[in-house]
């Protein structure tokens, strides 16, 4: 294990007294900011330590789970500090992160992928499955609260956010034991040469054949590390990712004055924590696309979007009972909007079973949308 994986994340701890919820000078600001891209670094590099004793798709559920949790904790501590803007920041944080997973990882997993590979495959089964859940939870927490009349505005009654609450517990937790249990090969990445709709007729030469019977398998045949080298690593990944969302928590005030100063609107906060906080799966994402391993990008997109939406409204709703403002989750009709066209473009990347550079670009190309109206509505 490289050493500074071990003593970055705990060094990034150590500002945090002295820079946390208060004004810092810019000097304070530069160091925060070589400790949060170290940290975020050193998360990546525990993530997959972890992921290659445990083995997928349990290896990507821990990072997404993990990145989760603290994500969610960042939300209740936000909405609970109050301010004008608390009422739609679980909302605005949760698509934020929907969009930037679905379209930002998935996106820039399938354009790696693709470029080093010429087409990358996945498995459809898994994959569609997890985009569904993904699909049905945007649309349950975040569109029909629009639409329900009970309360006047775009938020839930009392009973029928316990019921979305409770819904998305128990899709969530169908989806995880679909995924590491009853259904494990289906999250499991793909050996081209097994891909027989890519590798029969269709107009394929055999050249291409001869591409689909080589698989890029660096780091698959080397030994796992440890169960003590994968303890230490999983300790270490829980405190890198406290100590991302700490230091971005940090760097959130001079974001915040930086956006304030450009005439940017509020909400745009948000997407710039969120780009924080999901950077280590991002970058894990890349890599295992580099390696030809694009179904472990695929499930660190699509299961952290649905853990972020799964794990975070049923703890917003238990929170919004002791919170001083009301809870809107209804997105606006350009949010709404951008989350129709992620949902068509999702499924068809999906359904075929395996991508070129054009599907990544699509993907991408809606990332740009919604950080451009997200910055100017």
């Amino acid at each position: 294990m490289a050493r500074w994986t071990v003593w970055a994340p705990v060094l990034a701890l150590l500002p945090l007294p002295f820079t946390f919820g208060k004004h810092v000078g810019a000097a304070w600001i530069v160091i925060v900011a070589v400790l949060l891209g170290a940290s975020v670094l050193a998360a990546v590099h525990h993530a997959e330590v972890v992921a290659h004793r445990v083995g997928e798709p349990f290896g990507s559920l821990v990072l997404a789970v993990a990145v989760t949790v603290i994500e969610v904790a960042l939300i209740v501590t936000l909405v609970v500090s109050g301010g004008s803007d608390a009422s739609t920041l679980a909302r605005d944080t949760v698509f934020s992160a929907a969009m930037l997973t679905c379209n930002g990882i998935v996106g820039i997993s399938l354009l790696v992928g693709a470029m080093r590979h010429n087409t990358v495959t996945f498995n459809a089964e898994g994959t569609g499955a997890a985009l569904a859940c993904v699909l049905t939870l945007a649309t349950m927490c975040l569109v029909l609260p629009n639409f329900t009349s009970s309360v006047s505005g775009p938020e839930f009654s009392g009973s029928q956010l316990t019921f979305a609450a409770i819904a998305s517990l128990a899709l969530y937790g169908l989806f995880v034991v679909t995924q590491t249990v009853r259904h494990r090969d289906f999250f499991l990445p793909v050996r081209r040469q097994d891909y027989h709709p890519l590798a029969r007729g269709n107009g394929y030469d055999a050249t291409t054949q001869d591409d689909l019977a080589t698989q890029d398998s660096e780091g698959e045949h080397a030994a796992p590390p440890s169960n003590r080298a994968a303890l230490q690593s999983l300790a270490l990944l829980f405190v890198s990712l406290i100590a991302v969302v700490g230091l971005a928590k940090v760097e959130s005030k001079p974001i915040e004055d930086g956006v304030r100063s450009l005439g940017l609107p509020h909400s745009f906060v948000g997407v710039i924590i969120a780009v924080l906080v999901l950077a280590p799966e991002t970058l894990a994402a890349v890599n295992a696309a580099r390696r030809d391993r694009v179904q472990i990008s695929l499930n660190l997109g699509y299961g952290s979007a649905m853990a972020s939406i799964g794990l975070t409204i049923p703890v917003i709703a238990i929170a919004s009972i002791w919170l001083p403002t009301d809870l809107h989750l209804g997105l606006g009709h350009t949010q709404i909007v951008l989350l129709g066209i992620t949902a068509a473009v999702g499924i068809l990347t999906v359904v075929p079973g395996r991508a070129t550079r054009l599907q990544g670009g699509i993907h991408l190309v809606l990332t740009a949308a919604f950080i451009f109206l997200a910055a100017n509505p």
